[in-house]
C-alpha cells in the first residue's frame, strides 16, 4: 500500500498527541503513539515526553524488532506492545495507547464495558473488552494485547488505560474518543438507574451489518456468518433488560467480556474464579 511520506506522518503524530492531551485522554508523560512508516520501520513517540507538547525531536524511528534506527532518546517503554499490534495485524497502520479516565475507572470498579448498548458502537467496534492486568511495559502485557487485537480494535487495560488500532492515526484516535464517550454514557445511565442493553437480535443484526459494511479485525470478519457474529455470549443471551445472565459464560483467554449480575457487574478472571 502507499503510505504518506515521513514528514506527514511526523506531523500527524505531533497533532494527535496534542489532541489526546487536549481531550484529557492522557496527562503528563502518559501514553504513547506510533505509526507504520514502511513494512520494516515504525515511527513512535520517545519515552518521557509530554504528548501535548510533542516536537519532532520527540519522535524515534525503530525497526520491527524494536531497534532504534534514528532519533534522540529511546522509544516508548511500551514499544513491545505497539510492535505486537503490527505483528498480529497487517491491516494496522497506527496504534494509540492512552489513559482515558472514565474507561480506567470502569476497570478499577470491576465493571465491564463489553456490553451491547449503543448501536453505532456495536456497528463499528462490536464490544469493548477489558484485558486482565499485566505490568506496564512488559512482554506479558504485549502478549496480552497481541492476543486481543486479533479480534478487537479497541480495548481497556485493567488498572492502566486503553489501546486502539486502525488504518490511520485519525481512525485510532476516533476509536479512543468513542471508548471514553461510551464510558461516560454508561456511567450516567448507571447513575440514573441502570444500563439497558440492546435486544440480542438487534445487536446481532447491527454487528453483522457493521462487519460487512466497514470490515474489522480479520478474525472478527471471519465470524460474520456465525450465530451472533463475533459478539460475546452475554450479548446474545440477554433479554435487553440490562441484566444479562452470566450462566454458562466462559471468559475468553486473556480478556473479559462482561460477567454481569443484577447486583454487581464484575470482571471475570481468566481462570474463571471471578475474584
Amino acid at each position: 500500500m502507499r503510505r504518506p511520506p515521513e514528514r506527514q506522518l511526523r506531523n500527524q503524530l505531533i497533532e494527535f498527541g496534542r489532541r489526546c492531551y487536549e481531550r484529557r485522554l492522557l496527562v503528563g508523560m502518559d501514553g504513547n503513539l506510533s505509526v507504520r512508516l514502511t513494512e520494516e520501520l515504525i515511527l513512535c513517540t520517545r519515552t518521557g515526553c509530554h504528548k501535548g507538547m510533542l516536537t519532532d525531536d520527540d519522535l524515534v524511528l525503530i525497526d520491527r524488532r524494536g531497534n532504534k534506527v534514528r532519533g534522540q532518546g529511546e522509544s516508548t517503554s511500551e514499544t513491545a506492545m505497539h510492535l505486537a499490534c503490527y505483528r498480529e495485524r497487517a491491516d494496522v497502520e497506527a496504534v494509540i495507547h492512552a489513559h482515558p479516565p472514565m474507561c480506567v475507572a470502569f476497570s478499577l470498579a470491576g465493571v465491564s464495558m463489553a456490553r451491547c448498548v449503543l448501536p453505532e458502537v456495536v456497528l463499528t467496534l462490536g464490544t469493548i473488552p477489558t484485558l486482565t492486568y499485566e505490568t506496564t511495559g512488559t512482554s506479558a502485557l504485549a502478549e496480552r494485547v497481541a492476543e486481543a487485537v486479533r479480534r478487537f480494535d479497541a480495548m481497556v487495560l485493567d488498572h492502566h488505560g486503553a489501546v486502539c488500532v486502525g488504518p490511520s492515526l485519525l481512525d485510532a484516535f476516533c476509536k479512543l474518543e468513542t471508548m471514553e464517550h461510551v464510558a461516560h454514557i454508561m456511567k450516567a445511565a448507571r447513575d440514573l438507574g441502570g444500563v439497558r442493553d440492546l435486544p440480542p437480535e438487534e445487536s446481532e443484526r447491527l454487528r453483522r451489518t457493521g462487519l460487512l459494511r466497514y470490515g474489522g479485525p480479520p478474525e472478527a470478519v471471519a465470524m460474520v456468518d456465525q450465530p451472533g457474529a463475533d459478539l460475546p455470549e452475554v450479548c446474545r443471551s440477554c433479554s435487553g433488560c440490562g441484566n444479562p445472565s452470566a450462566e454458562g459464560l466462559v471468559p475468553e483467554a486473556g480478556f473479559t467480556v462482561a460477567r454481569v449480575t443484577h447486583a454487581s457487574p464484575i470482571l471475570a478472571r481468566v481462570d474463571g474464579s471471578g475474584r
